[in-house]
């Protein structure tokens, strides 16, 4: 039996949104431990690169997606019309999930066509490309729980395969009530990486990635670890807690179980 197959790129550019941590600058110091900890509900921008007739339809997944990724190329210094994005969550738009559930379940169920627009899985793709200009081909996924680690080993297998730096950007967004006591995420939350096949300038650290089965790696901090367990997009924090200690090691990620992802960090 062949060993499993290791991954590696660099790390240009990191954006976050989560419940406490509004942007990467204000986590770094979080997640390193030399700044308590917060929690208060995330602040998404307005995407004001949309024209005004999306961003009035634009949805808080829509907006935590934006924000991230646009964060992550900001601070690549990077031309998101050039990067291929790879966006991974493991829901789609829980509010209006709720609303055409409700439409549907009415004396009138007939779905208006912008609210079956915006139920799409890609529908953040889509808005993506309206705001940034990208032509670069993208990808939607989802993977329930472990829909980060999915979103990362594609973005690592279309870097490597390509030859081009790619964009992660992994998301999820609440459900209101009465999906939220089925799926009870309890706000939006975001993580996106610029992740080159080879060292830039910009490189903040680069990453090996190899799929296991070790259990994934626990915050120390439990209130950051019960955020880590409580949106599914945020079982990245491992990753970003060791891109914070400035020395080389080895978090492990959940992905799907009884798999997970071992993710040697080193530091550029």
């Amino acid at each position: 039996m062949s060993p499993p197959t290791t991954l590696t790129a660099w790390i240009d550019g990191i954006g976050l949104i989560a419940p406490g941590l509004p942007d990467w600058a204000t986590a770094i110091d979080v997640l390193a431990g030399r700044a308590p900890f917060a929690s208060a509900p995330s602040v998404l921008p307005a995407p004001a690169l949309l024209p005004a007739a999306e961003r009035r339809r634009a949805s808080r997944v829509v907006r935590v997606a934006l924000a991230t990724g646009l964060a992550a190329v900001d601070h690549a210094g990077a031309d998101a019309r050039r990067l291929p994005a790879i966006l991974a969550a493991s829901t789609a738009d829980g509010h209006n999930c709720v609303a055409l559930c409700e439409t549907l379940a009415s004396d009138d169920p007939r779905v208006s066509p912008t609210r079956f627009h915006n139920s799409l899985h890609n529908t953040p793709a889509g808005y993506w490309g309206i705001a940034t200009g990208a032509m670069a081909a993208s990808q939607s996924l989802c993977a329930y729980d472990g829909s980060f680690s999915a979103g990362l080993l594609e973005a690592l297998v279309e870097a490597a395969s390509t030859g081009q730096a790619t964009l992660l950007i992994a998301y999820d967004a609440e459900y209101p009530a009465p999906l939220f006591a089925a799926r009870p995420i309890p706000d939006a939350a975001g993580i996106a990486l610029v992740l080159s096949p080879a060292p830039t300038p910009a490189s903040r650290a680069r990453i090996s990635v190899t799929p296991g089965d070790a259990a994934a790696t626990v915050l120390a901090d439990p209130a950051l670890e019960q955020l880590r367990g409580a949106i599914p997009a945020l079982r990245g924090l491992p990753l970003l807690h060791a891109l914070t200690t400035g020395h080389a090691g080895r978090v492990q990620l959940e992905y799907l179980a009884p798999l997970s992802l071992a993710v040697d960090v080193a530091p550029c």
